[in-house]
């Protein structure tokens, strides 16, 4: 079985601005062990601006990426603190390696680094206070197995509250792993392009599903060191897999592999991701693949590749239907040149978007997600989280425009569409019975001007995380 890397670890250079920082070494308990840096008192505020989200393709903090998450969520004022999550210890240097760049950033009152060896210590008191009264959390590389372990401990709900409450969350190589919505996870060893591709469902491969779900980011498999490693293969071979055994929603998964070196892509509180350092690489599986099973070679067909050189933008919340090149995996060999190609079909800096993914809370017209942007024919995607749950797009017809909404929904639920004027009277609907039953509406505007509307899918009985994809077309 080949051997996962250490945890990374580097010789952090040690700011003057840290002289006369508090360091305070508190063992929590046999398995945990805790560092903190700077002030002792944690910050203390209402409001923050995020989420913010930092992904690194390797280890190490990038203080570019850091800086603008750090500013983003303070909103430019005051100070914040961030807790570090580690499965070891480094193995050479400072015992605190991310703390040591954090805390000499602006706007940082407080970096705790906490090492925890064991998957009960996600249920350790004292790191989940410290992780609930931090605005950020940042898990170190090493192995993303260790993290994995964390699901559905205390430690799992306790993160996603830092981002509820307007923090973030990020991580780097093992770290950036595991803020993806599907986890490949190396439990079972590490696997490399040339193993995967030849078998797909290679014993080396395995997921986690359902750990992190954050905003914007659905249906995507995080992969690091991206470039230097090759692991282009590798994640397009997570793609097919995804998409065959219905790991992502809707049938389209997304790979986001990060190149190290200071490579880190930077996601807004909007969906909007800015790509710092070196390059990363955004692969798309939008079909089912031609050949998939164990003991046999790949086959695929047009994986769908942008590539995000550092400035760059790619919007996770409308994401683009252009801007990317074309490579094909035919009995296990990939295409050449699978890091660069010219794309398709050009769309600015990748721009543009066919689908937009709901982003809640969009539960009332006021709150509604903002479609009128989307092009045609377009994809609205979502689900329905609770028996009460209401989905609320906003879009605009011209005169003489019709508008044909076609929605495929899980067997999980059964969800009713309705199509509403500007003052929320029902104009038309779908309210087919039974879970899993499709929905479809059109709507032709007679009135002269451009009129705004609003699609509304709500929940009739059943609830689940699996998502309806919605087909709009104007014509």
């Amino acid at each position: 079985m080949p051997l996962r890397s250490p945890r990374f670890a580097s010789a952090a250079v040690v700011l003057t601005a840290m002289a006369s920082a508090l360091i305070a070494h508190q063992p929590a308990h046999a398995a945990a062990d805790r560092i903190r840096l700077g002030n002792t008192a944690d910050a203390s505020r209402s409001a923050w601006n995020g989420p913010a989200f930092t992904m690194n393709g390797a280890g190490g903090i990038v203080a570019a990426s850091m800086t603008r998450a750090i500013d983003d969520i303070r909103g430019g004022t005051g100070a914040l603190d961030v807790v570090v999550l580690a499965g070891s210890a480094p193995t050479s240097g400072s015992k605190t390696p991310e703390c040591d760049t954090i805390t000499g950033l602006a706007g940082v009152n407080s970096c705790t680094t906490w090492t925890l060896t064991t998957a009960g210590d996600g249920n350790n008191s004292q790191v989940n206070t410290d992780v609930r009264n931090a605005e950020f959390v940042y898990f170190a590389g090493g192995d993303q197995c260790r993290y994995t372990a964390w699901k559905g401990t205390a430690l799992e709900a306790s993160v996603e509250s830092v981002v509820a409450k307007g923090g973030g969350s990020g991580g780097g190589s093992a770290g950036h792993h595991v803020n993806s919505p599907i986890v490949y996870d190396a439990c079972n060893g590490s696997v490399t392009s040339a193993e995967a591709l030849a078998n797909p469902y290679d014993r080396y491969i395995s997921f986690t599903t359902g750990m992190f779900e954050w905003a914007n980011y659905g249906s995507v498999i995080n992969d690091s060191h991206f470039v230097t490693r090759d692991r282009m293969g590798r994640t397009m071979s997570f793609l097919a897999r995804a998409v065959k055994d219905g790991l992502a929603p809707g049938g389209a998964a997304w790979g986001v592999g990060v190149e190290e070196g200071g490579g880190s892509l930077y996601l807004d509180r909007n969906g909007t991701a800015t790509q710092y350092g070196k390059d990363a690489y955004v692969v798309l599986a939008d079909h089912q693949p031609e050949q998939a099973v164990d003991r046999k070679p790949l086959t695929y067909s047009g994986f769908k590749i942008w590539r995000l050189t550092p400035g760059s933008t790619f919007d996770f919340k409308n994401r683009p239907t252009c801007g990317y090149y074309l490579r094909s995996v035919t009995n296990g060999v990939a295409d050449p040149n699978l890091y660069s190609g010219t794309p398709v079909t050009d769309c600015g800096a990748q721009g543009g978007g066919g689908a937009l993914a709901e982003s809640e809370p969009n539960d009332t017209r006021d709150t509604a997600d903002d479609a009128t942007a989307l092009p045609s024919p377009g994809t609205l995607t979502g689900s329905m989280q609770s028996t009460a749950d209401r989905d609320y797009f906003k879009l605009t017809l011209s005169s003489g425009q019709k508008a044909s909404v076609n929605c495929a929904v899980p067997s999980a639920y059964d969800a009713d569409l309705y199509w509403l004027d500007t003052n929320g009277s029902t104009l038309t609907r779908s309210v087919n019975n039974g879970a899993g039953t499709d929905e479809s509406l059109s709507f032709t505007r007679t009135a002269s001007g451009t009129g705004t509307y609003y699609l509304d899918m709500e929940a009739y009985s059943g609830s689940g995380t699996a998502s309806y994809s919605c087909t709009v077309t104007k014509s």
